[in-house]
């Protein structure tokens, strides 16, 4: 299983393409299903000289009982699934399976969930929030108004470099999942944040020893890319001194970013090409977000909205 999962790994990565963070979340999920299988002891392993990977349908319901009895939530038990086909997909291809037993497992039923996001108001005073007129704070209010100028994923933020911004054009590259490219606009408010970043970005280059070719575009106090984590812990303290008395992460303000396009009449399938979905269906939460609105308002605003009783 080791091996089988390190070579996993590499197929993954090399061949599918797959970014960073979907690596990380199925090397993590068969890790978790390694274990499963020590702690109870329940051997995988070869035959003799078979190099052939012997698990059954029951052990993966075994497990899967497993973690509901842990109360792991309905969609990371289906990531987890699809993780498991994934594997043994693979493996059947590689001849180290004689079928895959994860292929007749239902995926649970997700429990359908409307996408936390910010006001307008809650957005404007966020990104209004006073920052400090040095590297720092110049490179902090440009991620914040860059994060909900463009709702481009964390990832994609921090994967950022300086020549993928065409200034004459207001356009940023975008580096998405299974690294596809897309192209999108920026608002005036963020292109402006960022160009009074870039101005004094050098003050933290000169930190840099490694000579990275690439040129992040944001960096930290080292003066090399910043990480996702920086991202959040930054976005954490200027929540705080907006006054919004909400708990967000940066994922909130691309969910934000996409609710106000709805609200404001932008086309569905726009909205897909600036998020960068692969699937439609995907993009289509939104729509439920803003009916849930119209329905709030349309129950407070009109006399007969609700039956009263007599």
């Amino acid at each position: 299983m080791e091996n089988a999962t390190r070579d996993f790994g590499a197929h993954i990565e090399i061949e599918r393409n797959l970014s960073l963070h979907t690596k990380r979340n199925y090397l993590s999920d068969l890790r978790q299903f390694q274990n499963f299988l020590l702690e109870n002891n329940i051997s995988a392993g070869e035959k003799g000289n078979d190099r052939v990977i012997h698990i059954d349908q029951t052990t993966i319901r075994a497990f899967l009982a497993f973690l509901y009895r842990k109360k792991i939530k309905k969609i990371t038990i289906s990531r987890k699934i699809s993780s498991l086909r994934a594997f043994f997909k693979y493996l059947l291809r590689e001849g180290r399976v004689k079928n895959n037993p994860a292929e007749m497992i239902q995926t649970t039923k997700i429990d359908k969930y409307l996408p936390t996001f910010l006001s307008v108001d809650e957005a404007f005073s966020l990104t209004g929030t006073e920052f400090k007129d040095d590297v720092f704070g110049l490179r902090d209010k440009a991620i914040i108004e860059l994060l909900y100028s463009s709702g481009i994923r964390v990832s994609e933020l921090t994967g950022l470099n300086v020549d993928d911004i065409d200034w004459n054009s207001s356009l940023v590259k975008i580096r998405g999942k299974g690294k596809k490219e897309r192209i999108i606009p920026v608002g005036g408010p963020a292109l402006e944040a960022l160009k009074n970043y870039v101005r004094k970005r050098d003050e933290l280059l000169k930190k840099n020893l490694t000579n990275d070719i690439n040129t992040p575009l944001f960096l930290n106090k080292s003066g090399t890319r910043i990480t996702t984590r920086s991202v959040g812990r930054l976005l954490d303290k200027y929540v705080l001194l907006s006054g919004i008395n909400k708990k967000i992460g940066p994922h909130v303000l691309r969910h934000t970013f996409a609710t106000h396009l709805m609200d404001g009449g932008a086309d569905l399938r726009i909205i897909q090409e600036f998020l960068g979905h692969e699937s439609l269906s995907t993009t289509q939460k939104y729509t439920s977000t803003s009916i849930s609105r119209l329905m709030e308002v349309y129950d407070k605003a009109h006399p007969k909205a609700k039956r009263r009783s007599s």
